[in-house]
């Protein structure tokens, strides 16, 4: 025996190969333990705490708890513990069938362990629920034969406890009684109530209680409920009968198999329908006139349906909305049909081969190949989601889950074909929010604001209550400058889900440019709060913080947010920027450099480490930089700007002059670039132009508090740094309160006290 199981996990090992370190797939994030409950105490939680798991399998989800703690995100060990885990369900299947002295045992562990519909059950790491509560349930049979046979105490508690234990791992074991008394009934040929049933009774009652908690949690916690459950009593009569009728041909025939199958369409109406129920009538009476010659067929064709009872349609479960059958809903249910083929070749070969032993032998070595072989091609397509999904839509195009979680996959990498599996989602399920949800994602990605917003728009219609659209709808509004819109979506995000820090932070930046200081800087404080370890909560205060002069703990917010993601350009270069601010130039180059490196092909990253080199007198690296940005995005006005104010400080004027008219041609009506092409046209000797630009920029100029600021700002980028300290002063008298204009100050003395090399480049009678 031990040279068997052996040969079978290897066997069983090979056959599961393309899906050892196969990724994480749709749900298996919410089955995988979570951050929140991998404490001692998320242990209690997942126990004690309904709601605190997606479904309640407290063993099942304590496994993953402990795997967790083995090999943390790492999925190669959920993928072995599931084959092995399956490969023992397979030998506890032998010993049970030794047990019962039914033929072809071995051959009937080897299809299970090598049936390609069991894959999804074996290669999907959520079905960890199917593979552990199987070998709980098939260990917990062998147990009651045991008992059954001995009638010990020691023999029925252990078979109590593993009873218990396959129904906290997943509740569909609770078949198990009805099929130990069909077991009972094929071996005796009756059944007595005192021997037979009275022992299962705390059994059936445990099953019946698991059974219908587990189907209130699918209403209540899962959502298996509404229109796509709306089956009448009869039509789920007209299910029941397809159902059977569809696994018992994929475990012949197990061709086509794929992870989500076309969702019938049940009428009562449709006569061809009734043929199944009719069928499956037929099939268990003529098993049940065979019984005098033999009880087998009928034992099997009854613990068959009984075991697929709960996904017969009968009782409603959430993966009903995308199908009425999946491979996994079989796992334990093929146990008596496999059990029953192999015991009839094994019957076969002792009646007609010469060499019986031999025969079977052949037969298992026959059908570990065949059916390794389709393991092995089914199990490739589990090696990651876009293999999945996209294998899915080949066999079956109808599959919107298919097309929705491609479209989410494919979002940042590759919108456009995103866009295709969006609006494909929509099409096949018009009446699903989430769709159109994500629909206006992939829109929002790729700019197309005004079309995301009618998604979000629908999407709030059909489902309400979802915080996160009415969030990108404001995003999406906020993007094209309807701000009041935008924050009322973002204050119907925060009364639907107040927890929600994403739409807490968004309405703090939206309240900033609304001109709201107070309750802006509130909204984004809130947002940390809830979610300190959120990067973009952290990046928006920041940013709020840097709006309203704060610069100081603007900085320290930028650097929080880059602690948890380090790898945000934008985040990076507004803490360059704010660094630039406050004068600490050393520090903004090299947080500008990071930025550039994290950001390539960003012009206005190249143009602030042009401006802060500038600042600090390294011309020819200003220059390189300024240059680059021009070259990358050559519509950017403040490139050409920065470009001629370094051009300007080395002297090549008539190269200044064309990209301050450049950068004026791109966004006209900047008092700035006005001001800094005057200057130049005052050192090339056109004093008249210079005048008359100067005059421009005065009249552009709101009023004399940012007529000096904008002078000023404009007179320290070409370094006339003692001109622009006047100008900034002058606005400082007119407006104590300008803390711009006091900033700018401070950062004028720390320019001036640079070293003396520092100042190459300013015009003499500027240099210190």
């Amino acid at each position: 025996m031990a040279l068997v199981a052996a040969a079978l996990l290897l066997a069983t090992l090979s056959a599961y190969h393309p899906a050892w370190h196969g990724g994480l797939l749709w749900d298996d994030v919410t089955h995988v333990t979570s951050a929140e409950l991998r404490s001692l105490h998320g242990l209690w939680r997942i126990w004690g705490e309904l709601g605190a798991t997606q479904q309640y399998y407290p063993l099942t989800h304590s496994a993953f708890w402990f795997q967790h703690r083995l090999w943390g995100d790492g999925t190669f060990g959920y993928h072995l513990v599931n084959i092995f885990l399956h490969t023992l369900s397979a030998l506890l299947l032998m010993a049970i069938l030794r047990r019962l002295r039914v033929p072809g045992a071995v051959l009937a562990g080897v299809v299970f362990a090598l049936h390609p519909v069991h894959v999804e059950s074996v290669a999907w790491i959520a079905e960890l629920k199917n593979v552990l509560s199987g070998a709980l349930y098939l260990g917990a049979a062998l147990a009651y034969l045991q008992f059954d046979r001995e009638r010990t105490r020691r023999a029925y508690a252990m078979t109590a406890a593993l009873f218990c234990l396959a129904l906290l791992s997943k509740s569909v074991t609770a078949t198990l009684p009805g099929a130990l008394l069909v077991v009972l009934w094929w071996q005796r040929g009756r059944l007595d109530w005192r021997r037979d049933g009275t022992p299962l009774i705390p059994f059936f009652v445990a099953g019946a209680a698991a059974g219908l908690f587990t189907a209130w949690v699918e209403r209540a916690y899962i959502g298996a409920e509404g229109t796509d459950f709306q089956l009448m009593v009869f039509e789920r009569g007209l299910l029941a009968g397809r159902v059977i009728w569809f696994y018992l041909g994929k475990l012949f025939w197990p061709a086509d198999l794929v992870f989500i199958y076309p969702r019938w369409e049940i009428d009562q109406a449709g006569l061809w329908q009734y043929g199944y129920p009719a069928g499956v009538l037929l099939l268990v009476a003529a098993a049940w006139a065979w019984r005098a010659r033999s009880r087998a067929p009928l034992a099997a064709l009854l613990a068959f349906i009984g075991t697929l009872f709960p996904a017969l349609g009968f009782v409603d479960v959430y993966p009903f909305r995308f199908s009425y059958v999946a491979d996994h809903f079989q796992y334990l249910a093929s146990v008596p049909i496999i059990a029953l083929a192999s015991a009839g070749i094994a019957t076969l070969g002792q009646k007609w081969a010469a060499r019986p032993g031999l025969f079977v032998g052949g037969a298992a070595l026959a059908s570990a190949a065949i059916l390794g072989t389709l393991t092995w091609q089914q199990s490739r397509q589990y090696a990651d989601e876009l293999t999945l999904y996209r294998t899915t839509l080949q066999r079956n195009p109808s599959a919107w889950l298919a097309h929705s979680n491609l479209g989410v996959l494919l979002r940042k990498s590759n919108p456009e074909e995103a866009l295709t599996h969006a609006r494909a989602t929509v099409r096949l399920k018009p009446d699903l929010g989430y769709a159109y949800y994500n629909l206006g994602n992939v829109l929002q990605e790729l700019g197309r604001y005004n079309e995301a917003v009618d998604q979000y728009r629908e999407a709030v219609r059909l489902t309400p209550g979802m915080a996160l659209a009415h969030y990108h709808l404001g995003h999406s509004l906020q993007q094209l400058d309807r701000l009041e819109e935008a924050k009322a979506s973002f204050d119907e995000a925060v009364r639907i889900d107040p927890g929600l820090a994403l739409a807490h932070s968004a309405l703090g930046r939206v309240l900033q440019r609304l001109n709201r200081p107070v309750e802006a800087l509130q909204a984004c404080r809130t947002a940390v709060r809830l979610q300190p370890g959120l990067a973009v909560a952290r990046y928006d205060l920041g940013t709020v913080l840097q709006q309203q002069g704060r610069l100081e703990d603007a900085v320290e917010e930028f650097k929080a947010a880059l602690r948890i993601e380090p790898e945000v350009a934008e985040a990076q270069n507004d803490l360059a920027y704010a660094l630039q601010q406050l004068g600490r130039f050393d520090e903004a180059i090299k947080e500008y450099e990071r930025a550039a490196a994290l950001a390539p092909e960003s012009a206005l990253v190249r143009v602030g480490l042009g401006t802060t080199l500038r600042t600090v007198g390294r011309m020819d690296e200003a220059r390189k930089a300024c240059e680059s940005a021009v070259l990358l995005q050559p519509d950017v006005a403040l490139a050409h700007y920065e470009f001629a104010n370094v051009l300007q400080q080395q002297g090549q004027l008539d190269a200044a002059v064309e990209q301050y008219r450049t950068a004026l041609a791109i966004e006209a009506g900047v008092p700035e670039i006005h001001y800094g092409l005057a200057a130049a046209l005052e050192r090339q000797g056109r004093a008249g132009e210079a005048r008359a630009e100067e005059a421009l920029a005065d009249r552009l100029a709101a009023d004399p508090v940012t007529a000096h600021a904008s002078r000023g700002s404009a007179l320290e980028a070409i370094g006339h740094l003692d001109r622009a300290r006047e100008e900034f002063t002058q606005a400082l008298r007119l407006a104590p309160d300008f803390d711009a204009a006091r900033r700018a100050l401070a950062r004028i003395e720390v320019q001036r006290r640079l070293p003396a090399g520092a100042g190459i480049g300013r015009p003499a009678a500027e240099r210190d």
